[in-house]
């Protein structure tokens, strides 16, 4: 839900202590320091997610039998399927090229240096491997100029869009390809990048892509394909896109679920579950379909279910003293967690002080700054791989595997074969080469299923090391993602705990569980995600039995974390200026309603407005919506003779307008057609005490009661700045909202009648025609006004959505803030006890500026 919660009282708390905003401050030379100095920016929208009930809409509903909707229910399981499949197939090709260059340079390089270490060069080892990784950062970081948005994870912005936050270029294909070219690169270079996070953005591009047959990157692609052609749509398919992402790259359908559903949105649509699901699925068997195939040559197997695959863990069998884990080593993992969340607030709060300084020193700069941000970054990382790896490791021996039976040893012949000798003879090997030395996927397995024991020494180093240089990389001009970088460095201090108390303690424990537990707990520190993680760790070692230390690790490693910050990702969302609304308001909320956040300032438009009027406001304004209203006057009839534009805005409110009495006599009509004569009685006593005048109901006698003289105003006249507080303050009725995107489309397609002709003549769209340009409707700046008569009239009440959600001004903000974030609402009217507009309520987002509504219809605007 778009809108940070200290946005809520930002209008009602500024008439007391600080006025000054904090763009204000900055101009006045006053920046304060602290996080409150980052500002929503204005070039994010949010999605509207609640459906327009307008007649073209209600016209598809008419015309959509039993057969149709089977047919539209099948096209979405259908792309559902193609969107699971494509994000496998997208996986896949960002696994080959990585194992392809990883290989190709450990191998070049691991060569030389065995080489080198006789001969006393290992000099040129080092600018053969410096050479390569900046090579491969130097492509990444381009590509990253090329499309920015790419940068980092993806994970913030996707979590920001399907909480409801529309950001530019997030879900574009040119950002597509950006990505996932860009990440494979980054990740051979060997920076302490990972590509799952990628791969959930990706994923999550796929889905809104894929559906709707058009891409503004490369213009040719755009097919008729006339469903799904909303943000709603969109939205449902970028969460099984997400999930997908998850899916593929841990091997874990149901923990994507619940990646989807847990980190990405604030509202959930119910029917979506089991199709995300699917989707999820078909990531998984895809991937693992093609990856079994093509590492085994076993087509039709299932072996490698993801991209991170945590491997088995198993005792020996025979051994009996060996068990994975116990209950007294519970204990064990609370602490580890609590050091996991301290360490994961110290990642977070070291990370957000560098991406400050990258947002102030770095990106103001030109941009080939970024790329040699980058290099320096590579250089760095490559100077401390090698040296560590040969001055630092030490040299530990081999556990011979004769002993295993055939699971196990295979395992761990898989892992010895991916040891590193360097400097090391007589059946030992390098530990700190080993680490350094591999794909951070295989470093895992190392720590994980190695039985040989990793010197404290070079665990506490390599522990330090991982993690400065991956808190420094993590915001550079790369793509780059923090999952297996925090599941390395966790590893190897559960692994470091692990040593301790077998050698100093001398208890019997199995290594891999405390290297999987402090993964667990420091991934936990930092991202600060509970079930969907535990699932997803839960499916990637698959093993049920770690169910329980896992979920306690994580809760554990959350509570500590948030003692001191938020997570990562919320961080990142923060400094980027999303508005997104935290999960619950604060107390201080319950003691305010929605007329004490509403916004005061209202634009809005007639139901018949001229087209000058019309172009003049969404020309000045930059709102996204606009109430249609009607004004109250006594003297309606005098205006009904003289001018037709005006009568026909009256007639309007009457026809819609529902009062009491009208009810009321139109419930007296359907009584007296019962038999009963107690009934007719009844009406007869009810149509006595009707007003003697005719045509006067209820609402307009309390209107006369409370009207007081104001200035005229014509529809064809725009609302102004320089409107008196009399003019500004006038009682209207509210009778429903229409978007900035329908009114210019309306106009781009001469929907409007002469004043001399009925509104029945004027054209009409259907809701194909109204929909057709998503998802970039045309802008009013380019349209050509030559091409208008100005002095036509718009009928826009075919189009404008007659019943939206509405409130009290009466409701507390909680209740409102409840239901603006579990309906995913973008605008929200604040209208009295008798239909009219409230004195302007709004929803306060400074990315998506609030619709300003009139005298008594308070429009709620914000982020969904």
């Amino acid at each position: 839900m778009a809108c940070c919660g200290g946005c809520l009282c930002c209008q009602c708390c500024c008439n007391e202590g600080e006025t000054r905003t904090p763009e204000e401050l900055t101009i006045l030379g006053e920046t304060r320091e602290d996080e409150d100095e980052i500002l929503p920016r204005k070039d994010y929208e949010s999605l509207d997610y609640d459906r327009c009930i307008n007649e073209p809409f209600l016209d598809v509903l008419e015309g959509l039998d039993n057969k149709k909707a089977r047919k539209y229910e099948a096209i979405k399981w259908i792309l559902v399927f193609a969107i699971g499949v494509s994000t496998g197939l997208t996986g896949l090709f960002v696994d080959f090229f990585v194992r392809l260059f990883t290989q190709m340079k450990f191998s070049l390089v691991g060569q030389s240096v065995e080489e080198c270490s006789e001969n006393g060069c290992l000099a040129l080892s080092l600018l053969e491997l410096l050479a390569l990784n900046m090579m491969f950062v130097f492509i990444s970081s381009v590509l990253v100029l090329i499309e920015p948005v790419a940068a980092g994870s993806g994970i913030p912005e996707i979590k920001s869009y399907l909480n409801g936050v529309k950001i530019p270029g997030i879900v574009r294909l040119r950002t597509f390809i950006c990505k996932v070219t860009g990440v494979l690169f980054a990740v051979a270079a060997g920076l302490f990048v990972g590509k799952e996070g990628p791969m959930i953005h990706s994923g999550a591009i796929i889905g809104a892509g894929l559906p709707q047959f058009q891409s503004i990157t490369f213009k040719k692609i755009r097919f008729h394909f006339p469903y799904f052609r909303s943000d709603r749509d969109k939205r449902d398919f970028v969460s099984a896109g997400a999930a997908a992402g998850v899916a593929a790259a841990f091997g874990a359908p149901i923990g994507g679920t619940l990646f989807s559903l847990e980190e990405g949105s604030s509202f959930w649509n119910q029917a979506l579950t089991w199709k995300v699901l699917f989707c999820s699925m078909s990531a998984t068997f895809t991937l693992n379909f093609f990856r079994s195939g093509i590492n085994f040559n076993k087509w039709g197997s299932f072996q490698l279910p993801g991209l991170l695959n945590f491997g088995e863990f198993k005792c020996v069998d025979g051994d009996k003293t060996c068990h994975l884990w116990t209950a007294v080593d519970l204990a064990f993992f609370v602490l580890m967690g609590v050091a996991g969340g301290l360490l994961g607030a110290l990642f977070n709060c070291i990370n957000k002080r560098l991406a400050k300084y990258r947002m102030r020193n770095v990106h103001p700069k030109a941009r080939f700054i970024r790329v040699l941000e980058s290099l320096l970054v590579c250089m760095v990382t490559t100077l401390v791989i090698f040296v560590a790896s040969v001055a630092l490791g030490e040299c530990r021996d081999l556990v011979s595997t004769s002993n295993n039976t055939s699971t196990q040893g295979s395992v761990n012949e898989e892992v010895n074969s991916t040891i590193r000798r360097f400097f090391c003879y007589n059946n030992t090997y390098n530990d700190m080469a080993t680490l350094f030395f591999n794909p951070q996927e295989v470093a895992i397995h190392q720590l994980f299923h190695q039985n040989a024991t990793f010197s404290p020494i070079t665990l506490s180093l390599f522990f330090v090391l991982y993690f400065v240089l991956s808190c420094w990389t993590y915001g550079v001009s790369v793509p780059s993602g923090l999952f297996v970088p925090s599941l390395l460095c966790g590893a190897s201090l559960g692994r470091l705990v692990a040593n301790v108390l077998k050698i100093n303690f001398h208890m019997q424990i199995y290594s891999g569980t405390f290297a999987l537990i402090g993964a667990a707990a420091f991934l936990g520190g930092v991202v600060r995600m509970t079930i969907s993680l535990t699932v997803i760790l839960i499916e990637s070692t698959n093993e049920i039995t770690y169910g329980l230390p896992i979920m306690i690790t994580l809760m554990v490693a959350k509570w500590t974390g948030d003692f001191f910050n938020k997570g990562i990702y919320d961080i990142h969302i923060h400094l980027k200026g999303v508005p997104l609304l935290e999960w619950e308001t604060e107390v201080e909320m319950d003691k305010l309603t929605a007329s004490d956040i509403m916004e005061p300032n209202l634009t809005y438009v007639y139901p018949h407005t001229r087209i000058q009027s019309l172009v003049s406001i969404l020309r000045t304004t930059v709102y996204h919506a606009f109430p249609v209203v009607t004004e109250n006057r006594d003297n309606e009839k005098e205006f009904m003779k003289g001018n037709i534009l005006i009568s026909n805005n009256i007639k309007f409110k009457k026809s819609s307008v529902l009062t009491r009495a009208g009810e009321q006599r139109r419930r007296c009509q359907s009584m007296k057609s019962y038999p009963s004569s107690e009934l007719r009685n009844v009406c007869d006593e009810q149509t006595a005490v009707e007003p003697a005048e005719e045509g006067q109901d209820i609402l307009q006698q309390m209107l006369e009661r409370r009207h007081v003289p104001y200035p005229n105003l014509y529809p064809d006249q725009s609302p102004s700045e320089e409107w008196t507080m009399e003019e500004r303050f006038r009682p209207l009725t509210f009778h429903g909202l229409i978007l900035r995107s329908q009114l210019v489309n309306l106009l781009i397609r001469g929907v409007c009648y002469a004043e001399n002709q009925s509104s029945a003549s004027q054209p009409r769209l259907s809701h194909s025609e109204m929909t057709e340009d998503y998802p970039r409707f045309p802008d009013i700046h380019d349209l050509d006004l030559a091409l208008l008569n100005p002095r036509m009239i718009v009928d826009v009440t075919p189009y404008m959505n007659p019943c939206p959600y509405t409130v009290s001004p009466n409701t507390r903000v909680s209740q409102v803030f409840n239901l603006f974030r579990t309906m995913g609402l973008r605008h929200l009217p604040v209208v009295n006890a008798v239909g009219e507009s409230c004195t302007q309520g709004c929803w306060r987002t400074l990315c998506d500026p609030v619709v300003p509504q009139n005298n008594q219809t308070g429009f709620c605007s914000g982020l969904t």
